[in-house]
């Protein structure tokens, strides 16, 4: 990362307070520690995901400077968290495999930060606009279709990222019954179910077992399907309150925290 000088370090995070300071500085030491750790233990890859999250963690300064964007504390800590658990916490220390709903629990998060993130573009734009003005039922709706459509394209990615580079982004999941019409012997559209299935066996061409498995292998529907589902609970939760808030702010001013604002001047 390129050194900082002291001063303009400072005019970074001038707007910002010092619990959001506290929290950027202290993820980003675990960062650098976790950097080293990997790079001694000769996990390269592992590493690159490290720089990579140091250089998410000063995006959300930059577009605040940039953009003369003003962040509430309370969304620039839940951005940073989220950075660290995603990259540090999710991919390097297996959180996704030792926590059966961490992955969830990030995808709801996600789906409310980028609720957050469409309903301010659009609110910006209705503030300045003196030609027309948008209905809060209509802001809420374009915030809550820009969150599902981050969400889908992320499952996009995950998707080819799977099938290009032959890794797992999309966790499969293991169960007990399919229902399909592939399983029609007359082809005539019907579906057929099998189950409980209690064991599959995996040969190769030569017919070696490869792999046993207590159930049928489902790869990644499941998880996408979950992943998206999540999205639209965070989406729709935020969006709800982004209504709220345009419809009565003093009653529902707590959103405010989660909304960025154009600075002023």
């Amino acid at each position: 990362m390129k050194y900082m000088p002291k001063q303009k370090l400072k005019e970074r995070f001038k707007e910002s307070s010092k619990v959001s300071i506290t929290v950027y500085f202290v993820l980003r030491f675990l960062v650098i520690l976790c950097m080293i750790r990997e790079i001694i233990l000769g996990n390269i890859w592992n590493a690159i995901l490290c720089i990579l999250s140091l250089f998410l963690l000063v995006l959300p300064i930059f577009f605040q400077k940039k953009f003369k964007i003003d962040l509430p504390d309370a969304l620039e800590v839940l951005i940073f968290l989220f950075i660290f658990s995603a990259e540090i916490l999710g991919e390097i220390n297996n959180f996704y495999g030792l926590f059966t709903n961490f992955d969830t629990i990030l995808h709801t998060i996600n789906g409310f930060l980028c609720a957050a993130i469409g309903f301010s573009l659009i609110n910006f734009l209705n503030e300045k606009a003196d030609t027309f003005n948008l209905s809060p039922i209509f802001v809420a709706l374009v915030a809550f279709c820009f969150s599902m459509t981050v969400g889908v394209v992320w499952e996009f990615y995950e998707y080819a990222a799977d099938h290009i580079l032959s890794i797992d982004m999309q966790k499969d999941t293991v169960v007990n019954q399919i229902s399909s019409v592939t399983f029609d012997p007359n082809n005539s559209n019907q579906v057929y179910s099998i189950g409980p299935i209690d064991k599959t066996i995996m040969l190769d061409e030569k017919g070696a077992p490869l792999y046993e498995l207590d159930g049928y292998l489902d790869i990644g529907l499941n998880d996408t399907m979950q992943d998206l589902f999540v999205n639209f609970l965070g989406a729709f939760v935020f969006s709800i309150l982004g209504y709220l808030y345009l419809k009565n702010g003093k009653k529902f001013k707590v959103i405010k925290h989660f909304i960025p604002r154009k600075k002023e001047g």
